[in-house]
């Protein structure tokens, strides 16, 4: 069994911290699992407190048993008090050899009871987002071959799972999340899995082009266990872990941005022959740019990651409108303005990506999905600046960037109207228009989205025609994303110094003034009256 915490206790403690300390609550109930071996029967407690052993939260005894082969032990912690920075403690009156392997605690209620924490699932459900990729970029492709993602080491049982060195950001992972994880994480929140592949190229080896077979194997592999009938190979090793049904996986992305590695094309096309025979539904990502010309291979969408600053994010708002519309969509999967201006997640970094997203959303013909990277830091763990969310063991929050995306969430399924604004001399207004259904009350939306990136405020006279229906004169919703200054940020202290302020809007109508505030992002929720929409605005 990997992983083994081998303890030689006499009156003795072990102790796990976690990532500055486990949120522990008054009331709620905790999954303790252990797995033991020992020379003699135990005399173990196993004690949630607080991190200077102070506080007693919780405890648990195993008495008198003799465990002389490994052994599973599982039991549930009631909290009789809160702290947010907790431990847990095991400790021991009793000398002998004790072993210890794979030591987990888990709050009994997560999201959908399948692991992940509610506060932050909700938050990125909340999104609604229409797709997420896995397993990351790098963290996909490792530093070397020895440490990259290999999906047949992280399912089956947890404690069975050997785990890896994620020396991309230098850090040991369980493989607790592994790839069965992620794709019920995308099912749970209502998004197609996009899996990133690991295409024999790392950022400091590869492999050897003969031993690529085993490699495309590996991926075909991974397909049946994702889609594959319960009864397959490895759809059955699915339908063991709870998921008799198949999951929805439709798109593979080869590999993280290896396109100048000389082997890369030669390994792209084994695999996409591999793929599209064997599953011609599939659509296939590569790497290599296809909006700075044709590409030399076949696929179904190119990857491009777009990592800048502000002004220059802004400016891409521009990118996609001269390209052509004959070859394959763009997939954006990394997005982020970074640098100084970005911060730890500013205001004038979510206004440069919210431009760049009203370009992709006027050029969604030929721009078929795009996502912010990264999605989650931990706030005693940070490697990356800016991210969505920041979370600790107790808190979360968004940054400004996350409540851009808020804008956004509706994009998915709209239809999309032309809309043009006239502004003399000031290039800083961009406008985007969509009607968007209401999946519950079934009634359509109009959405305007204005964003003024600059430091002047502007008074518009919108003009509204071409819809084959009337704005209802219930008015609607406004909402506006700003603060005092373009470098604003949001902590746990103030995690809604820039967030999204919604008003209700009384004057929906045809032709309505509205003054813009500088440095803004201001989006107009319409209700329309009628549900069949066709023309342009």
């Amino acid at each position: 069994m990997p992983n083994q915490i081998h303890v030689h206790l006499k009156v003795s403690e072990f102790i796990i911290l976690v990532f500055g300390g486990m949120n522990i609550e008054r009331g709620r109930l905790y999954n303790v699992v252990l797995h033991i071996m020992s020379v003699k029967s135990v005399d173990i407690s196993v004690s949630l407190t607080s991190s200077d052993g102070s506080q007693n939260l919780a405890q648990h005894s195993i008495k008198g048993q003799k465990f002389s082969a490994w052994s599973k032990v599982e039991f549930k912690l009631r909290a009789r008090g809160t702290n947010s920075n907790s431990r847990l403690q095991i400790t021991t009156s009793k000398s002998g050899t004790i072993w210890l392997d794979q030591v987990s605690v888990m709050p009994s209620d997560t999201f959908k009871g399948h692991g992940f924490r509610n506060d932050l699932t909700s938050m990125l459900s909340d999104l609604k987002p229409g797709f997420l990729r896995f397993p990351g970029g790098s963290y996909s492709q490792g530093g070397t071959l020895m440490n990259a993602f290999r999906w047949k080491s992280t399912v089956g049982p947890w404690e069975q799972r050997p785990g890896h060195f994620n020396d991309i950001w230098n850090y040991w992972t369980d493989d607790g999340l592994g790839f069965f994880e992620f794709l019920q994480l995308a099912e749970d929140i209502g998004a197609l899995p996009v899996w990133v592949i690991h295409n024999g190229i790392s950022l400091n080896d590869q492999i050897n082009p003969s031993s690529l077979p085993s490699f495309v194997e590996d991926v075909l592999d991974g397909i049946e266990f994702a889609r594959g009938d319960a009864h397959s190979t490895w759809g059955s090793v699915r339908a063991e872990m709870g998921h008799p049904n198949p999951f929805k996986l439709r798109y593979i992305s080869i590999g993280n941005q290896e396109c100048l590695n000389g082997n890369y094309r030669a390994n792209y096309l084994k695999f996409y022959t591999a793929i599209k025979s064997a599953y011609p539904d599939m659509k296939v990502v590569t790497n290599c740019d296809g909006s700075i010309g044709k590409l030399d291979h076949l696929a179904d969408l190119y990857d491009l990651h777009v990592y800048t600053s502000a002004s220059d994010m802004f400016s891409k708002a521009q990118l996609f409108d001269k390209i052509s519309r004959n070859g394959p969509k763009a997939f954006v999967s990394e997005y982020a303005v970074t640098g100084n201006d970005a911060g730890k997640g500013t205001l004038v970094a979510a206004l440069a990506e919210a431009a760049f997203l009203l370009g992709l959303e006027r050029n969604s013909d030929i721009v078929e999905m795009a996502s912010c990277a990264p999605l989650f830091v931990n706030d005693n763990d940070r490697r990356f600046n800016p991210d969505a969310i920041v979370f600790n063991s107790n808190a979360q929050f968004g940054t400004p960037s996350y409540w851009m995306q808020q804008f956004f969430k509706y994009s998915n399924s709209a239809t999309y109207h032309p809309s043009t604004i006239q502004v003399s001399n000031y290039p800083y207004l961009l406008a985007s228009a969509l009607t968007w259904e209401d999946t519950n009350s079934r009634r359509k939306h109009l959405k305007l989205k204005i964003l003024n990136y600059g430091s002047a405020a502007v008074l518009l006279n919108m003009s509204i025609s071409g819809l084959e229906t009337t704005i209802s004169s219930n008015g609607g919703i406004q909402a506006v994303l700003t603060s005092s200054k373009l470098s604003d940020e949001n902590s746990f202290q103030e995690p809604k110094k820039v967030a999204p302020v919604l008003t209700k809007f009384a004057k929906a109508g045809g032709k309505m003034s509205v003054m813009i505030a500088p440095y803004s992002l201001t989006s107009f929720d319409l209700l329309l009256d009628k549900q069949n929409l066709r023309s342009s605005i």
